[in-house]
């Protein structure tokens, strides 16, 4: 029996990645709006344009597991210790229409930590996003903190804590 593999050192989270259905849009909101930084752009990088693989598969297929893809990204620095990627994909087709909500395979939310989550409601309402009824913690390891999640402009949910 042969030896398992050595485990890396796991250091830090180096981004998170989310696709958008316009980048220009996106980066509008999370630069304009949230104060994001924009780091760097790749693409557009279709696969069309790229030598298949040894075994026929297209590059993108074999290095993202999308077949056929074009996409362009832009990497923004949203917070000191935080890279925020976001992706618009030109090709294939979306397969799906709707975001996975919080309990869906896939569902997700980015966790934004604020100085004042009513300000912060304020502030994003007036720039597109939707916010549900806030969370007011009174027992707990949390007892005195609130919380509200809200959806980005393109329906992406956000968590807004204090």
């Amino acid at each position: 029996m042969s030896a398992a593999p050595e485990k890396p050192a796991f250091l830090a989270v180096d981004h998170i990645s989310w696709t958008v259905p316009d980048l220009e849009e996106a980066l509008g909101f999370y630069c304009g709006v949230i104060g994001a930084e924009e780091l760097f752009r790749m693409g557009p990088l279709d696969a069309a344009d790229m030598p298949a693989e040894a075994d026929g598969r297209d590059w993108m297929e074999a290095h993202v597991g999308v077949k056929g893809a074009k996409l362009t990204l832009a990497m923004l620095k949203l917070t000191d210790n935080m890279n925020f990627q976001l992706v618009q994909y030109d090709k294939p087709d979306d397969r799906r229409q709707e975001l996975p909500r919080n309990c869906d395979r896939g569902g997700h939310h980015l966790g934004l930590k604020v100085d004042d989550v009513d300000k912060a409601i304020a502030y994003l309402t007036a720039h597109g996003c939707t916010a549900l009824e806030t969370i007011h913690i009174s027992e707990g390891p949390l007892a005195g903190k609130k919380n509200v999640y809200m959806l980005d402009p393109f329906g992406h949910q956000l968590e807004i804590v204090d």
